[in-house]
């Protein structure tokens, strides 16, 4: 139970009123060569024009009916929520001898692409949102493996087994975004992931726009042979803009984002979920609205909790 004080501060910084939500699923966009069309989910705001847009990356086995903690909250202050659904969701039920596994973290990255490419498509499906998009300020986030597909739209890329940084698979339309529990540097992987998971690999040297970076200070990955300190390498070897929050006492589900009732919630926590939906909400509208000042004043209202849930650094 989260301490009333800690709660009350937290809350010094309003967040909107929350407004009425429509959504729309599933969106169907033809992909052609993928072996299985892009499904996708959008919400959005019933009311308001120039709506600023967030395409979210969802973690390994999810689809686009998960995240509804953060999906539904951004939708009702103000974003529009595009949701695809990858090939490894267990509601696709790939088997692991599919040709198409090996390939899977770059279709994801495709996905994302082509939910940019057919943003046209998307707002007309859901009834009333025509021409209220903002197509100008579009930022990506993603959660575990979501996180990490989200990351190559900001910059980051793979490197190869030499080494050497691989394909530049940056979008220009996407001008910022939130990592939640990225995995970090491929220096430390156990033997497991060394082997099957070479894209695990990545270089943050040219993700440069704006970006959260969101860990839990006890998310110690099976993945890797450091702690939980290897969710910040996205912070500290990115350049530009960057922000890290490190949420106090939470593993991998950072709390809940994937849903309270998900089995892989170890850490359940409503308030530290809470925390996650005002901040990410507020660096956004900061990052893709420069004169907002939202980002500024809730991190400052975090530090000066007497009972902080996590703690905010800047660069």
């Amino acid at each position: 139970m989260s301490d009333p004080n800690s709660a009350n501060n937290q809350q010094a910084t309003p967040t909107p009123t929350p407004t009425a939500v429509v959504s729309a699923k599933p969106v169907v966009l033809a992909a052609p060569g993928r072996g299985e069309d892009l499904q996708v989910r959008v919400s959005a705001p019933a009311t308001g024009g120039d709506l600023p847009v967030i395409v979210f990356s969802h973690g390994f086995g999810w689809s686009l009916n998960g995240y509804g903690p953060l999906a539904d909250f951004w939708a009702a202050h103000g974003f529009v929520v595009v949701q695809p659904t990858h090939l490894d969701s267990r509601t696709l039920g790939l088997p692991a001898e599919d040709p198409r596994t090996p390939r899977i973290w770059r279709i994801r990255i495709e996905d994302l692409t082509r939910v940019l490419d057919g943003l046209d498509t998307l707002e007309t499906a859901v009834p009333g949102l025509g021409g209220r998009i903002d197509h100008s300020r579009i930022a990506v986030a993603g959660h575990s493996w979501g996180a990490q597909t989200a990351s190559t739209l900001l910059g980051a890329r793979v490197l190869g087994s030499d080494g050497v940084p691989g394909e530049d698979m940056s979008d220009p339309r996407v001008k910022a975004g939130v990592l939640l529990a990225l995995t970090g540097l491929g220096d430390s992987l156990t033997p497991f992931a060394a082997e099957h998971l070479p894209f695990m690999k990545p270089s943050f040297d040219t993700m440069t726009p704006p970006a959260l970076i969101v860990a839990g200070d006890r998310d110690d990955s099976a993945l890797s042979t450091r702690g939980p300190d290897w969710f910040t390498d996205p912070y500290t070897y990115s350049p530009g803009n960057k922000s890290l929050l490190t949420l106090f006492e939470a593993e991998h589900s950072l709390g809940g984002i994937p849903g309270y009732e998900a089995a892989e919630t170890t850490d359940e926590s409503p308030e530290r979920v809470a925390l996650i939906q005002r901040l990410t909400t507020a660096f956004l509208r900061s990052a893709l609205y420069p004169e907002d000042t939202g980002w500024r004043a809730a991190a400052a209202a975090l530090e000066g909790d007497p009972k902080p849930l996590g703690k905010v650094q800047s660069k």
